[in-house]
């Protein structure tokens, strides 16, 4: 669905600093939270959201704050062998509450959703299969960014080399909602 936002540089940082395994609760997170706000889409509830410029608002400036708190986490994550990081990795309310105030990801799956239809003749149906079908790229990109992180760790051996590339992540990550937040 476009280029990598703030959840999905997310899981790749969060799997390159504490791991697959660690990080299963904030993945989950984040395929929980964008799968709702596919629901909100498809229901209409989007709608009523942004017809609410102080709440869109509020929304931003808290998912800003946690991006630059998860940002400094990643960045300062222990470095080395997995086995000897004791620090936690977010867990299932933070990812799933970053998906939620992700306005990348209301616009991409507003997009996907809306620009088309699977069955012309029936929209129960053509809604039902469109969330399937999103549904299961949620969860297969998600996981997979996520895997991708976690496999680049395992070539991270050096203390030196673990740093740069979770301070690369964070880096990452910061841009990744500027990014998403820019006027188009």
């Amino acid at each position: 669905m476009g280029s990598p936002g703030p959840a999905t540089m997310s899981l790749a940082g969060l799997g390159t600093a504490f791991g697959f395994r660690p990080s299963l609760g904030y993945l989950l997170g984040i395929i929980a939270g964008t799968t709702a706000v596919l629901l909100m889409i498809a229901t209409g509830v989007t709608a009523l959201i942004l017809a609410q410029p102080l709440l869109l608002t509020a929304l931003t400036i808290l998912a800003g704050i946690y991006i630059l708190y998860l940002a400094w986490k990643i960045a300062t994550a222990p470095v080395g062998p997995l086995a000897l990081r004791s620090d936690h990795p977010p867990a299932f309310v933070p990812g799933f509450s970053l998906a939620i105030a992700n306005p990348k990801a209301f616009a991409a799956i507003g997009a996907v959703y809306a620009g088309h239809t699977l069955v012309v003749d029936n929209l129960t149906v053509d809604a039902v299969y469109k969330l399937g079908a999103l549904t299961l790229v949620i969860v297969i990109v998600n996981t997979a960014w996520l895997a991708f992180g976690a496999a680049f760790s395992r070539v991270l051996t050096s203390p030196v080399t673990g740093r740069a590339a979770n301070v690369l992540f964070a880096t990452l990550l910061v841009v990744s909602v500027v990014w998403a937040l820019a006027p188009a």
